[in-house]
């Protein structure tokens, strides 16, 4: 499932591709199927084709298209979602397309998202109130996500892939924010100490941005790479993630089942 830096992206890109304009909406998947998901979305499409693209707006892994007439979609990539980008000459669409945004001279598909329908502003506020702060937003307050994790009891590793805890954590960015703060995955979460608080959300806000800019995870320092990180290549650019050994010490990596995803950890560099 896409992370936090990657719906922020797809929001600043798709932002300069079509804000602003009066976009033809359409969803050729719904025109052809009769599944739910394609129904709602080909309504979607009937409602705000031809109508100005305001803005968007990205939530930890959700994301907020405002049309003109207070009209807004709500789309959540989900395990499966995905966006392809298209310049003139726009191709025919291809595949499952859930919806097709075309400014003209560049057009957005979208294809096999959890969400994509229309919602009222009411359901929107609703929905933002379960969330966690983002870390990618200005408007995040971290002593939101202090005040829930001290009255948690679960693993922190647990804790940061709850959504209303932090927004936009998830299984990759897990694993290596707890990594780069030296915590043990399976400290109470109302253990943690105030001082590795503040360092897991100051990593947590600097690996969403570095991913955000590159459009890839990087989570190995500078100091710690033979050539600039931007050019480290597969797990090089990882830590612990789907690593036999930890890259740091060379250690072994240990797995384990957490929150549906599997966990990934070093014992001898997350000792605290």
């Amino acid at each position: 499932m896409p992370e936090g830096h990657t719906i922020h992206r797809h929001a600043r890109l798709q932002a300069k591709a079509l804000g602003g304009q009066a976009l033809r909406v359409s969803s050729p998947q719904g025109e052809e199927s009769d599944i739910p998901a394609a129904e709602v979305a080909l309504e979607a499409a009937r409602i705000l084709d031809g109508r100005t693209l305001e803005r968007i707006e990205a939530y930890g892994k959700h994301l907020f298209y405002r049309f003109e007439g207070e009209r807004s979609l709500h789309v959540h990539l989900g395990l499966f979602g995905r966006f392809r980008t298209h310049k003139e000459p726009i191709p025919p669409p291809r595949g499952a397309v859930r919806l097709r945004f075309d400014a003209g001279s560049r057009a957005v598909d979208l294809s096999g998202a959890t969400s994509s329908k229309l919602i009222v502003r009411g359901d929107e506020r609703r929905l933002r109130e379960r969330l966690g702060p983002d870390p990618l937003r200005a408007d995040a307050d971290p002593e939101v996500a202090w005040a829930k994790l001290k009255r948690r009891r679960t693993p922190i590793s647990a804790a940061l892939m709850d959504q209303s805890v932090i927004a936009g954590i998830g299984n990759v960015y897990r694993a290596e924010i707890l990594f780069a703060c030296g915590v043990r995955p399976s400290l109470p979460s109302n253990k943690l100490s105030r001082p590795r608080f503040d360092a897991i959300w100051e990593t947590t806000v600097a690996m969403l941005r570095l991913g955000e800019r590159s459009g890839r995870i990087i989570t190995v320092p500078a100091s710690e790479a033979d050539v600039p990180p931007s050019k480290l290549r597969g797990r090089e650019r990882v830590q612990v993630y789907r690593r036999e050994r930890c890259r740091r010490c060379g250690g072994p990596v240990r797995t384990k089942e957490v929150a549906a995803r599997t966990l990934y950890w070093c014992p001898a560099e997350q000792k605290r």
